[in-house]
């Protein structure tokens, strides 16, 4: 085997591992916790919030009135732009792994080339991980501090995209304050 084709092919196997894991790092749960604060009236916030997530889709599937906390369930979808993308990407990927296999292995004639039917399968992968229900929770926590007992203090745990979309449209009308690790962090 000359030693242009070990390369390649070991080029070939390293983009293969990486696309199981950006496969596996594009479905991957990011649910977060998050403090915020408000100087608003408690009923004020929670009733902005609940409205601001029913409009986006976020159904109340309950709570518990002695922990003071309110869940919701929304549907997330998978990106078809990315879901392409992936499609696209494991075809190219799949191509190119058929046509060392044709090169190292030549009786086997066109059959490797068949690898690029991995595009669609990565595709619908993503597609069906990446679609699933996700849960919110607010709680309400007490205040501590005098400056904030006509404020509220609450505990979010979401998916950080959420908790990121809140901080950015709720930040002004809610006057939210948050330690703003959300919209700093790279990942």
């Amino acid at each position: 085997m000359p030693a242009g084709f070990q390369s390649t092919l070991l080029l070939t196997v390293l983009l293969a591992i990486g696309l199981v894991f950006f496969l596996r790092a594009a479905s991957k749960d990011r649910t977060t916790v998050v403090d915020v604060s408000s100087p608003k009236p408690p009923l004020e916030v929670l009733e902005t919030l609940t409205q601001w997530l029913e409009k986006r889709g976020w159904s109340r599937t309950g709570g518990d009135a002695e922990r003071q906390v309110l869940r919701f369930r929304g549907q997330v979808a998978a990106s078809r732009p990315l879901a392409v993308l992936l499609s696209v990407l494991a075809a190219i990927g799949g191509a190119c792994f058929g046509l060392v296999l044709q090169q190292l292995i030549p009786q086997w004639h066109g059959w490797p080339l068949l690898l690029i039917g991995l595009g669609p399968l990565a595709g619908l992968v993503y597609d069906k991980r990446a679609a699933r229900s996700e849960d919110l929770e607010l709680r309400l926590l007490e205040g501590g501090d005098d400056t904030l007992k006509a404020g509220s203090i609450l505990r979010l745990r979401a998916h950080r995209d959420e908790l990121i979309a809140i901080e950015l449209e709720l930040s002004e009308s809610l006057e939210l304050a948050s330690d703003g690790s959300l919209l700093s962090s790279p990942i």
